[in-house]
């Protein structure tokens, strides 16, 4: 089979996850990229992001059209995001001026770890905020927290393009009390403007492979549709309890390869 009809068909399945389970791009995409195509570690990570900045800006602009876009939450986002991802984004470039081609083993161990880390906080999210019983408080009483939320989340999508969606979402989801649309319209403009400044900073890094990045956006839009036709007839909680336990296995066999 041709390569390039292999990464359409890889867009596909991403596109597919993402619009049956709404797990994110960057956690979706990584694993396939590494383990499936075979892609190193560093440019999985540049082009993941790109793919994760384009991917996004439709739904965006969608969401500008409907005002539904909380602006005020974004701009505290991005305050802290930006910086952050810009420090990750630097780190990977001193990890590689320092270790050459052992950055990707650097790479795989972190991204390894968040591929347990995350899955596991999403199935668990809602145990945590009745357990610990989280008073959800308006946007405008946090803005401080979610600076720093965007500053770590920033950081992470840096370093391993992972983060833009998944950390964020669950989080505003969390403690900030908003509609869930708005919480929803927030994000995917944030992410917008965070995997669009990560993947400028990956572009200058040489990171990006924009002959990988464009088969995967054309497999993926057909899949997004296929998707969310699909979650109206399938068990989207459970695929995505499944997801969340094939990505954490996933995580832990990059950890003892």
């Amino acid at each position: 089979m041709p390569l390039m009809l292999v990464k359409i068909l890889v867009g596909v399945l991403v596109g597919t996850l993402i619009g049956l389970t709404g797990i994110g791009g960057g956690v979706a995409l990584l694993p396939i990229l590494m383990f499936g195509l075979g892609v190193s570690a560093i440019v999985a990570v540049g082009s993941a992001a790109a793919f994760n900045a384009l991917t996004k800006v439709l739904a965006g602009c969608m969401y500008w059209r409907n005002r539904t876009v909380h602006w005020p939450l974004v701009l505290a986002l991005s305050t802290g995001s930006l910086p952050g991802t810009f420090l990750g984004v630097l780190l990977l470039g001193h990890l590689r001026a320092a270790y050459g081609s052992e950055i990707n083993t650097i790479l795989r161990t972190f991204i390894g770890v968040l591929l347990i880390c995350i899955p596991a906080f999403m199935l668990i999210q809602w145990q945590l905020e009745k357990f610990f019983a989280i008073k959800k408080r308006p946007p405008q009483e946090l803005y401080p927290a979610i600076a720093a939320v965007g500053l770590v989340a920033g950081f992470l999508v840096g370093v391993s393009s992972i983060g833009s969606g998944s950390v964020i979402m669950a989080l505003l989801l969390m403690f900030v009390q908003c509609s869930p649309v708005v919480l929803v319209a927030s994000d995917i403009t944030h992410a917008v403007a965070l995997t669009g400044f990560t993947t400028l900073l990956d572009w200058h890094l040489g990171t990006v492979d924009m002959s990988l990045v464009l088969p995967l956006l054309i497999g993926s839009i057909p899949g997004s549709f296929l998707g969310v036709k699909l979650s109206t007839v399938l068990p989207g909680p459970w695929l995505r309890f499944v997801l969340c336990l094939i990505l954490m296995i996933t995580g832990a066999r990059m950890l003892w390869v």
